[in-house]
């Protein structure tokens, strides 16, 4: 059984760059909700075309179409080799039902990791992006609501004691040692 775990970070923490290093490394499945709902949408599953109406809408697709489309996938047995989780869950009440769906298949996260950044440093690594959205102001709400959400969530892990805090600062490369450490503690536990 691979290793599964989710990885949150704020906006500009660099978790893409992170997440293709340890799915490469550690052999996971890349599972990320928004490319697990094109897929079933593109598959048209039920649970894939129902995404469908709110996607084309424009619309956030809503939780327990996400978590069905999550069930859906893990119950694939190519996830048997573990898989890390980006941008997803990203609230308490995905997470919970992320904890309830393992655990109906005898099985539970390993680790949670969080990359932290100081502010100021996501703020210079998003305006340097230089996308169109990019408006300090955006940037800042970006973060405020980054905020507003997670912390509840690293709250839940927090407690329930997978949570492994990472230092984000740095070179992609020297952040990925830091991840290597966690996980390779994991890998020989």
């Amino acid at each position: 059984m691979g290793m599964k775990v989710v990885f949150v970070g704020p906006p500009g923490a660099g978790k893409g760059s992170q997440a293709e290093h340890i799915v490469k490394k550690y052999n996971l499945l890349h599972l990320s909700t928004g490319d697990m709902l094109r897929a079933a949408r593109d598959a048209k599953t039920p649970v894939g075309l129902k995404a469908e109406e709110y996607m084309s809408a424009g619309k956030l697709v809503p939780d327990d179409v996400i978590i069905a489309i999550i069930k859906e996938r893990i119950a694939q047995p190519d996830s048997d080799r573990g898989f890390l989780f980006d941008g997803f869950p990203r609230t308490v009440v995905q997470a919970e039902e992320l904890d309830k769906a393992l655990a109906a298949q005898g099985t539970k996260l390993d680790v949670v990791l969080e990359l932290q950044v100081p502010e100021e440093i996501l703020f210079t690594r998003l305006a340097s992006r230089g996308r169109a959205d990019d408006k300090p102001e955006v940037i800042r709400q970006r973060l405020v609501s980054y905020h507003e959400q997670t912390a509840p969530l690293v709250d839940y892990y927090g407690k329930a004691g997978n949570l492994v805090s990472i230092d984000g600062t740095g070179t992609i490369d020297e952040v990925f040692v830091r991840v290597e450490k966690v996980l390779d503690a994991l890998n020989e536990g």
